[in-house]
């Protein structure tokens, strides 16, 4: 089952971004930072026991564009269609706010290239996108994330 995140998943989403961000998967993030935008996160459900098996969150940067971010599923749930499910109710999301460009920075390319993304270069992202590269010690120099963007 899909729906949007609440207060009470936040302590669950962080150790799970976390988690994978100890990985190299993804940043990290505060639980400052996932309360102050806990409206961007969709989270899937396990429908056997109800606990959080998937996440994703979609964050409006301008009028104009949107970012994919902070796309996790469990492994054991993984290759189960929940990955997808996630990204598509964040592009419905988009449409409904009239949001028509959705990018994302990623090491799965396989799987948003699956989705409709496309690879861009970096460079044509507009700078302020990149607050939150800012916290992460790969940049600028060593970022290995590759920018994808989908135009709808």
């Amino acid at each position: 089952m899909l729906r949007k995140a609440k207060t009470s998943d936040v302590k669950i989403i962080h150790r799970m971004i976390n988690e994978s961000a100890g990985k190299g998967e993804m940043l990290p993030r505060s639980l400052m930072d996932l309360y102050g935008n806990l409206r961007d996160f969709l989270i899937y459900l396990d429908g056997d026991n109800g606990s959080i098996v998937g996440l994703c969150a979609m964050h409006i940067f301008w009028e104009n564009l949107a970012e994919i971010r902070s796309l996790y599923v469990v492994e054991e749930h993984r290759q189960k269609g929940i990955g997808g499910k996630l990204v598509e109710a964040c592009i419905s999301e988009a449409i409904t706010l009239d949001l028509f460009r959705i990018f994302t920075l990623t090491y799965q390319t396989e799987f948003f290239k699956s989705v409709g993304f496309k690879e861009v270069d970096k460079s044509t992202l507009p700078e302020k996108i990149w607050s939150d590269c800012f916290k992460c010690p790969k940049y600028p120099d060593y970022c290995d994330e590759v920018a994808m963007i989908m135009e709808l």
